[in-house]
């Protein structure tokens, strides 16, 4: 069994990144191509959007499968050690992610989730980002 001390896991849970993350990335190289001109990490926007168009009221967030609890493969994988925790943390961040949604929306922004699984069709994925941002902002 390869146990990690408490010490080796904090150092770990340190390591992973909440900004400018590979899928962020990946989802922010295709929007240059057409939708130039957002803003990254605003934390005057509900939910510190990874990328926002703040003239539009657009926000998109990109969320790892795992860590926001998506229902594809990855998503559904849960760690066999300390699996409450696991499953009460991701169920945190899906409540976080919904009361976010919530706000902007009385706000009168859109936003749009973008899973990390996503980002294996980048054909699909261009497609709805363009559907998403140059659609009107009309609900």
């Amino acid at each position: 069994m390869n146990a990690q001390t408490s010490a080796q896991r904090s150092a770990t849970m340190r390591a992973v990144k909440s900004r400018d993350t590979s899928p962020e990335l990946a989802v922010r190289a295709l929007l240059r191509g057409f939708a130039p001109g957002y803003r990254l990490h605003r934390s005057d926007v509900p939910g510190n959007p990874d990328i926002a168009y703040l003239g539009r009221r657009q926000a998109i967030f990109v969320h790892g499968c795992f860590w926001h609890g998506h229902d594809c493969a990855r998503g559904a994988r849960m760690p066999k050690a300390n699996a409450d925790y696991w499953r009460a943390k991701i169920a945190r961040n899906r409540a976080r992610d919904e009361k976010h949604r919530e706000a902007l929306a009385g706000l009168g922004w859109r936003a749009l989730t973008i899973w990390e699984c996503e980002l294996k069709d980048k054909a699909a994925l261009e497609t709805k980002l363009r559907n998403f941002v140059l659609s009107s902002n009309k609900n």
